[in-house]
């Protein structure tokens, strides 16, 4: 069934987040410490017994430094420059097997794949740690670190995400100026995050993202992610102001709000787990050309493989 408001209301929703006073000095600052402790990138050629695609097992410096892993897929033989597609990770999931998500590098482009830190053991494995984890935390990510910006684990996961763009711009293979990202649920977020933080990335493709309109969505869902954070605040109940005002720094609504590339979204109106009023209250402050694919009947797997096709036709055609 609708779990939210019908389409006509969606459209004309904002969000009642704020946007922090000291948002874009912090996340300066946290981006330009990553990368003053930068090194060079590894990359490793990896026998996947594929004839169609060259596999390369990718270590690069993200937040702070610190070694994330990624996939790095290429049309075997391809000299470049490529256009290249770097693809962030739903909830819970990692980079996953050699031999998954090939779409990218069938169609021609290079395609990075990053590793979510502290991630990879609900769906897809993974191989990074979060060496910062800190403080009580529900189980599950969306607590970790709550009671600071500086330490809240999404500083760390947006800051490797956006090192993940800036060293896929950086290979010699690839075409930094059509380099796009892209993700679902907890990717799209992510994504949109990398949008307002990287203001010349040449296009951007969430679906059905999560991380979006922390003020109403941790009041309008019982599901998970979301009510990791409920459920901390029940305990936690002297907390609700703070936890908010840390929450602020890392909403999707406060980067769509500094994202100018081209961008196709799409939510779900059936969907209890990113409820579509909280991708509306990113989608609708967006600043630059905006699409939005609303799936009536779906719910949080939204468009499913037609979210990717239309990812693939819509980047296609904004890179020419």
């Amino acid at each position: 069934m609708f779990v939210d408001m019908p389409e006509a209301d969606l459209v004309a929703y904002r969000s009642s987040q704020t946007v922090p006073e000291h948002f874009d000095e912090f996340w300066r600052r946290t981006l330009q410490e990553a990368r003053d402790a930068a090194s060079a990138p590894a990359l490793t050629l990896v026998d996947s017994g594929l004839t169609t695609i060259d596999t390369y097992d990718v270590t690069f410096s993200g937040y702070a430094g610190q070694p994330v892993r990624a996939w790095l897929r290429v049309p075997a033989g391809a000299q470049g420059p490529l256009p290249a597609v770097v693809e962030y990770i739903g909830y819970g999931g990692g980079r996953g097997h050699l031999h998954e998500n090939l779409m990218w590098a069938s169609a021609g482009f290079a395609h990075l794949l990053m590793d979510t830190r502290g991630q990879g053991a609900g769906w897809a494995t993974g191989d990074t740690p979060d060496p910062d984890g800190t403080g009580p935390q529900i189980p599950g990510m969306m607590t970790r670190g709550i009671d600071s910006t500086d330490t809240y684990y999404y500083r760390r996961v947006f800051t490797d995400a956006v090192r993940a763009l800036e060293t896929a711009r950086e290979l010699e293979i690839t075409d930094a100026e059509r380099t796009v990202i892209t993700g679902g649920s907890q990717g799209g977020g992510i994504a949109i995050a990398v949008a307002g933080l990287v203001p010349d990335v040449a296009a951007a493709a969430p679906y059905v993202p999560f991380l979006c309109d922390f003020p109403r969505a941790t009041v309008i869902t019982d599901n998970d992610p979301y009510k990791e954070i409920g459920r901390y605040l029940a305990v936690h109940r002297d907390k609700v102001a703070s936890v908010h005002e840390v929450l602020s720094y890392f909403d999707g609504v406060n980067f769509a709000r500094r994202a100018v590339a081209p961008t196709l979204f799409s939510a779900s109106l059936m969907d209890p787990t990113c409820p579509p009023s909280t991708i509306y209250g990113a989608f609708n402050e967006w600043r630059g050309p905006k699409r939005m694919s609303l799936w009536q009947y779906n719910g949080h797997e939204g468009g499913g493989p037609l979210d990717r096709q239309y990812a693939l036709e819509f980047f296609r055609d904004v890179l020419g």
